[in-house]
């Protein structure tokens, strides 16, 4: 059984998430603090996390910072602010997804589903990749390693989330391809009917800081107008 935290003050809210989700068939875990919050990631070891943003003791934000630092699991935030800066500070502290209050129960537990089966996908994809030989993929200097899951640039390891991971690793696998936001949202974050295309452009701003020289002149991370992205080797086009 799946093991999902949430993370929400108000006490009615939380308790119609649990409800819902334990109908799924979920094991729910119910902190109401920031604090807590973290304290129970170490205990539970959660598969996924439902996080509010607004917290007391210590913010959504924060708290997703100290989570990323020694965990994975997917985190779903969620905001009372339907502005483009709170979602954007929560995909940059490390979350996966995010929705808005209110939200349907319905459409909360379609992401949370979807991301989970997303982290399987991804594991299963990983066991798999550990069994091939030369599974690295070179691109000039640039080189990704889907055995260990990571990046490296001249031989330097490059952090990356796992989301990150797996959108360089999906457009590695299509070289040259040009890829639309809501094909890349479907397939590299799972979401069938909910997403915003915009978690794509913010993931992949993320991205460019962490691989380009220049992330405002990528070289390989490509914009095509009104279309999409796709990877280029500098070394060959």
């Amino acid at each position: 059984m799946k093991k999902i935290l949430v993370v929400d003050d108000e006490k009615p809210i939380s308790d119609i998430i649990k409800f819902n989700l334990n109908k799924e068939g979920y094991d729910v875990y119910v902190a109401y603090d920031g604090e807590d919050a973290i304290k129970q990631v170490e205990e539970v070891d959660p598969d996924l996390i439902i996080l509010d943003l607004m917290l007391p003791k210590i913010d959504g934000l924060e708290v997703a910072r100290e989570i990323r630092k020694t965990h994975e699991m997917p985190i779903i935030m969620v905001t009372a602010k339907d502005t483009e800066i709170d979602k954007v500070l929560g995909l940059e502290m490390g979350a996966d997804d995010y929705v808005t209050k209110p939200f349907s129960n319905r459409e909360l537990v379609a992401r949370v589903k979807a991301n989970l089966r997303r982290q399987n996908t991804v594991a299963q994809a990983t066991q798999n990749e550990e069994k091939e030989e030369n599974s690295d993929i070179v691109i000039g200097d640039l080189t990704i390693h889907p055995d260990s899951y990571t990046v490296s640039r001249h031989g330097e390891k490059i952090e990356l989330t796992h989301r990150e991971f797996e959108l360089l690793n999906y457009l590695a696998k299509h070289m040259g391809q040009v890829m639309t936001r809501e094909h890349l949202l479907q397939t590299v974050w799972g979401y069938d009917y909910f997403g915003d295309v915009r978690t794509v452009d913010v993931t992949m701003r993320r991205l460019r800081e962490k691989v380009e020289d220049n992330p405002s002149r990528p070289v390989w991370l490509v914009t095509r107008r009104g279309v999409g992205y796709y990877l280029r080797n500098p070394e060959t086009d």
